[in-house]
């Protein structure tokens, strides 16, 4: 792949297809003004359709660097879209247990609250 994000976005849609199989549908690489969100998931509920971002940013520096990189692109992307969440997954591909490396909380920039996820 011609990108290091791209095997783990692509790992992180097919997770994410099994869950909205029944009802919605992924849009990935979905361009937001200058930027490009990793995975938009629409999920149609009567009348309106629900809009949650997905980011996926890989560690490659310090956690709380690529946390604060990765939530205020990933808040510019929901406001870009009118999505009702943000979330930030953030995989961390060095050796070591798995359960070191799993967390879930949210992280406020500018007012928006994304929810973060360590894996």
């Amino acid at each position: 792949f011609d990108s290091p994000e791209t095997a783990p976005q692509l790992w992180l849609q097919a997770l994410l297809q099994q869950v909205v199989q029944g009802g919605g549908r992924i849009e990935r690489e979905y361009g937001l003004g200058r930027g490009r969100t990793d995975l938009l998931i629409l999920w149609p509920q009567g009348s309106r359709v629900r809009r949650f971002v997905v980011e996926c940013k890989v560690l490659r520096r310090s956690l709380e660097g690529t946390i604060g990189e990765g939530t205020r692109q990933t808040a510019g992307y929901r406001d870009w879209c009118g999505a009702e969440a943000g979330h930030l997954v953030i995989l961390d591909r060095e050796n070591g247990r798995l359960e070191d490396k799993l967390f879930r909380r949210p992280s406020t920039t500018e007012g928006v609250t994304i929810e973060v996820w360590g894996m």
